[in-house]
């Protein structure tokens, strides 16, 4: 299996950051005011400034495979890594701080709470305000020497054909999954509108953090966590035929959600020791006071 090889530093690090990849996603899916037009050109691929976006997506599109998700699954699932509180997770993963956004200067810990901010401000539940601040922590696994293609990334399923509605499809071509019987037709391995809870994800910090907080959090947060990145689906609706009755619900959060993750950046930094005491009583109402990573 292919899974335990070792990957160059290009294949680990094909982006400059991991803000690269959400950048590249406001060019896809600006706020809605934006005029079509200019959506349209944002979608021009062959913009030489893409590159690094293009090698990531190679990379990822590649070795995404049914059998690296399951390895993955097995390795990262059993929660062996590390112990610690979700504030000490939280300035963890701050050591991922962006240096070269240009756009914004602000870390990891601050962007979660832009995000759970701009929540708590319209007024929706505390579980809602505590997603916002949680939905990125599962990009703990790049310190855990995972390379960037299997942290972020649009997610997709795995075990059925690729739909051509998710970014750069032609790079499913290196894929093995992709000539593979098993996996290359419509459904795949799965049933006609089976549920995704029956269906396995691509690899990445939604998932990770979706099996992480999944016996703490209410059902629309947990889809939010793990469906936040599934823009073929909450965006193209290219995945609608293993979708059950109770997704299509569920996804409605998950359209909620992502507008305050996509679009509540902003060059002003939130006053962190100030908003600590509130975040950590909220933690502390929903999840236990050390986490297993």
């Amino acid at each position: 299996m292919e899974t335990h090889k070792q990957f160059t530093e290009q294949e680990i690090s094909p982006l400059h950051s991991l803000e690269e990849w959400e950048e590249d996603v406001l060019k896809r899916y600006p706020e809605p005011e934006t005029p079509a037009k200019a959506k349209d050109a944002y979608r021009n691929y062959e913009n030489p400034e893409r590159d690094t976006v293009r090698e990531f997506y190679r990379l990822n599109h590649r070795y995404q495979t049914f059998d690296f998700v399951r390895d993955k699954e097995n390795d990262f699932l059993r929660f062996n890594k590390r112990e610690m509180p979700v504030w000490g997770a939280m300035e963890y993963l701050n050591t991922l701080v962006d240096d070269s956004d240009p756009d914004i200067d602000l870390d990891q810990l601050q962007h979660l709470l832009q995000t759970s901010e701009a929540i708590r401000a319209d007024g929706h539940p505390d579980w809602f305000v505590l997603t916002g601040f949680l939905h990125d922590l599962g990009k703990v696994l790049c310190l855990f020497g995972e390379p960037q293609w299997a942290v972020v990334g649009d997610t997709f399923p795995v075990g059925c054909r690729h739909s051509d509605k998710i970014v750069y499809p032609e790079f499913f071509k290196d894929n093995p999954d992709f000539y593979n019987e098993r996996f290359n037709t419509k459904y795949g391995i799965y049933e006609p509108n089976c549920g995704l809870r029956n269906v396995h994800m691509s690899w990445g910090h939604d998932e990770y953090l979706y099996h992480l907080t999944k016996d703490y959090l209410p059902e629309p947060a947990l889809y939010m966590i793990r469906y936040h990145s599934f823009y073929a689906q909450h965006r193209e609706n290219a995945y609608d035929h293993l979708l059950d009755d109770h997704d299509r619900e569920m996804f409605a959060w998950v359209r909620k959600f992502n507008p305050y993750d996509l679009y509540s950046k902003s060059p002003a930094p939130p006053n962190v020791a100030e908003l600590r005491p509130y975040y950590e009583d909220l933690i502390a109402k929903y999840l236990p006071g050390t986490l297993k990573l």
